[in-house]
C-alpha cells in the first residue's frame, strides 16, 4: 500500500459506484466512506490466508490406501460413528 491518502466517497457515491470501489480495493487501494464529510468506514483489501491453486492443491499431502473405499473400511467407519445397528 502506498503512503497516499485513501480515496474518499460519501455514502450516496459509494452506493452508486460500489462495483468501481470494489475493483479499486481489489487492486490494493483503501477507500474511506463518509457521512456528511465525517469518515465512518474504511474498505480495505482482504489478505487471503491460504492460496489454493484449485483442484489437487493438497496433492502429495494426503496418503490414501488402495482399499480406502472397500466395504470393510466403510463398515468400520460407520461403526466408529455409530451408524450400524
Amino acid at each position: 500500500m502506498s503512503s497516499e491518502a485513501a480515496a474518499q466517497f460519501n455514502i450516496h457515491e459509494a452506493k452508486t459506484n460500489l462495483s468501481r470501489i470494489i475493483d479499486r480495493v481489489e487492486h490494493g487501494e483503501e477507500i474511506i466512506i463518509s457521512r456528511a464529510g465525517q469518515p465512518v468506514a474504511k474498505v480495505i483489501p482482504l489478505v487471503r490466508r491460504v492460496a489454493r491453486t484449485g483442484r489437487g492443491s493438497l496433492r502429495g499431502t494426503l496418503a490414501v490406501t488402495a482399499d480406502w473405499d472397500a466395504p470393510e473400511v466403510n463398515e468400520a467407519i460407520a461403526e466408529d460413528f455409530g451408524s450400524i445397528s
